[in-house]
């Protein structure tokens, strides 16, 4: 007999039902406000930081809902956000520069549905908020870096005009200093340097009868550079936040030295703030095999090299000249070796610094190389008590501390090119983040996270309660009028609809994907797609009716041609969402994804769903007319 439900049917409806209600349970459970405590450098968490956190917090009588060990870290969840806020203090005074600590929303889920992967969805500032960064940069060390540039540039430029120096370095109040045997040599420097970097202004000074040049960065160029820092520092965070996988970041210029970062829908902020935060980099030194170490750990230093500390505590001398930096770099992966199992970054050269890693490795083999790494680090600065030092204008004094160690000095075993491994990291997820700020760019300043708190929805209340309205008047029409229009085959198609909207939210949950005010539009549209579908198999059936067939043969007939008309209907609906998400940006791509999904789920609900509850009502029966 026709409209037999098989069961394959059956079989496909509970494989996407069961585990689409399953998934979308989550969100009806919020949020609460937390802390995130994460190691500074590496992942590894054990029991002993779980009983100092709790132990923290009970000294201060705070009593949190819960304190959770996972894998990148502890989680701490509050009831309020002014016990987050005195938490988060008293934790980061305790701690110290060991660890991150991050305010952060935890959902309230259940967590056995945590552990097999079922989270709510992500929601934007517009409905949920984020996280918020108020960073400042540091233009003072982009003019350091500046002044060092130049000054090896004014050796070079002298070294070529064949004018003879003492020195040239840079001073520590700012500025550079050139010293010369006589007159003569610092008049022919003057000309040389004003011929070739005009952009440096130079004073002839007299000090205990040495003829002594001070140059300056003309004001012009120092704007100009100040405007680039603060501008690449766009750039390179913005690079950063695509890398850590942020769904329509905010990233805008505040003043002349500020940078307004603000993060939808963000749950490890530790990592975001750690990865924000850091201006690091890589520098390759060949080893100083000449010297004897342990006259140079004496104070012995020869000229040209340098201590540095190992990552294991030890010490190592490299020569100063650097042979390749990260500024080299155009790529870096995080792997595994495939030999011993420990993590590993492989990095890929530009031409400029594969040619030199391959002229350096060639002269060199069975020597060793070391490979620096390089970190600006800042903190507010507290006093005895815990309080934030300010200074006498008021703002909070921050310390700064620049890391300086060697993460690993292989011996050159042949010639290297354009890629080459780094090994001596402590766990997969370092290798992960160097490797991501390795391939997003150096910051061309550090910068200091002055401001760090949890935001509300921008767009403000009463413009999130009108969006979801707009769900539920649209969806609640739209119910009325398939009922009143199409009786009982409204109902089913409105069972459909139901269905459509868990499953939406289920696969957004699934993907952990944003959804933003856009987003929302997108689903209300998709409701109105999802009833069409239904209207199309419907009228079909009407017209099977008025043509004298009977009720069975309707049915049959029309879900089977009105099949085709429904896919072309949504195929070139869903084209046009996947143009819209790959030419669009922002909130436009919110809009395309939930678009998208919804046009599949709605094929889904429309094609198979009504028909196996129509075939469950009518199948298998004779029947003299249909409540249509």
């Amino acid at each position: 007999m026709l409209n037999q439900n098989t069961w394959w049917r059956y079989l496909i409806l509970a494989a996407v039902i069961v585990p689409g209600f399953f998934y979308a349970l989550p969100n009806i459970f919020g949020d609460d406000p937390g802390i995130q405590v994460r190691a500074a450098r590496t992942t590894v968490v054990d029991t002993q930081l779980m009983e100092r956190v709790e132990s923290v917090l009970q000294g201060q009588n705070i009593q949190p809902l819960g304190v959770i060990l996972s894998d990148t870290g502890v989680r701490v969840r509050f009831e309020n956000t002014e016990e987050q806020l005195r938490a988060r203090d008293a934790l980061q005074q305790d701690l110290g520069r060991g660890y991150t600590t991050a305010l952060t929303l935890l959902p309230s889920t259940p967590g056995w549905f945590q552990r097999i992967g079922a989270v709510p969805m992500y929601l934007g500032l517009d409905l949920r908020g984020g996280v918020h960064f108020l960073m400042e940069v540091d233009l003072e060390s982009a003019m350091t870096r500046a002044e060092d540039r130049y000054v090896e540039s004014l050796r070079r430029t002298l070294r070529e005009g064949k004018v003879r120096y003492l020195y040239v370095r840079r001073i520590d109040d700012g500025g550079i200093m050139a010293k010369f045997r006589d007159e003569e040599a610092r008049a022919a420097a003057e000309d040389v340097i004003s011929d070739e970097i005009p952009e440096l202004n130079t004073y002839e000074i007299e000090r205990d009868g040495e003829p002594l040049l001070q140059m300056e960065i003309n004001d012009t160029v120092q704007e100009e550079l100040r405007s680039f820092a603060v501008d690449q520092n766009m750039v390179a965070l913005r690079n950063r936040i695509d890398e850590l996988g942020v769904a329509e970041p905010v990233v805008q210029k505040q003043g002349d030295n500020r940078i307004v970062i603000q993060l939808p829908g963000v749950q490890d902020t530790a990592r975001a703030k750690r990865i924000l935060g850091r201006t690091a980099t890589l520098e390759v030194h060949l080893v100083d095999e000449d010297h004897d170490l342990e006259s140079a750990i004496s104070g012995a230093v020869p000229p040209g090299s340098r201590l540095y500390e190992m990552r294991t505590g030890s010490q190592i001398l490299l020569k100063k000249q650097i042979v390749y930096s990260g500024e080299n770099i155009v790529d870096a992966a995080a792997s595994l070796d495939t030999q011993t199992g420990s993590p590993i970054v492989t990095i890929s050269l530009d031409s400029r610094g594969a040619a030199i890693n391959q002229r350096v490795t060639g002269e060199n083999v069975g020597r060793r190389m070391g490979v620096v790494y390089i970190e600006s680090r800042s903190e507010l600065k507290r006093d005895n008590e815990g309080r934030v030092v300010v200074d006498d204008s008021g703002n909070p004094v921050r310390s700064k501390e620049l890391l300086e160690e060697v993460i690993t000095a292989p011996v050159i075993r042949e010639q290297l090119g354009r890629r080459f491994q780094i090994e001596g990291l402590d766990s997969v997820n370092e290798a992960r983040d160097l490797a991501l700020l390795l391939r997003a760019g150096a910051l061309a300043a550090p910068v200091d996270i002055v401001e760090e708190r949890t935001v509300g929805p921008s767009l403000g209340q009463q413009n999130i309660v009108q969006g979801f309205q707009s769900v539920i008047i649209g969806f609640v029409l739209v119910l009325g009028f398939m009922i009143f229009y199409y009786r009982l085959f409204g109902i089913v198609a409105n069972l459909a609809l139901a269905l459509n909207l868990v499953l939406i939210v289920a696969v957004l949950s699934l993907l952990q994907a944003t959804l933003t005010l856009p987003g929302v539009a997108g689903i209300v549209l998709t409701v109105g797609i999802a009833v069409d579908a239904n209207v199309l198999i419907f009228e079909r059936i009407r017209e099977e009716l008025r043509n004298r067939n009977t009720p069975q043969t309707s049915i049959h007939v029309g879900y089977d041609r009105a099949f085709s008309t429904i896919v072309d209907a949504n195929i070139t609906t869903l084209i046009a969402a996947i143009v819209l998400f790959n030419f669009g940006t922002g909130p436009i791509k919110g809009f395309a994804v939930t678009l998208s999904i919804g046009i599949i789920m709605s094929m889904f609900t429309a094609i198979l769903g009504t028909r196996i509850v129509v075939n469950l009502i009518y199948g298998g029966r004779r029947v003299s007319k249909l409540a249509i």
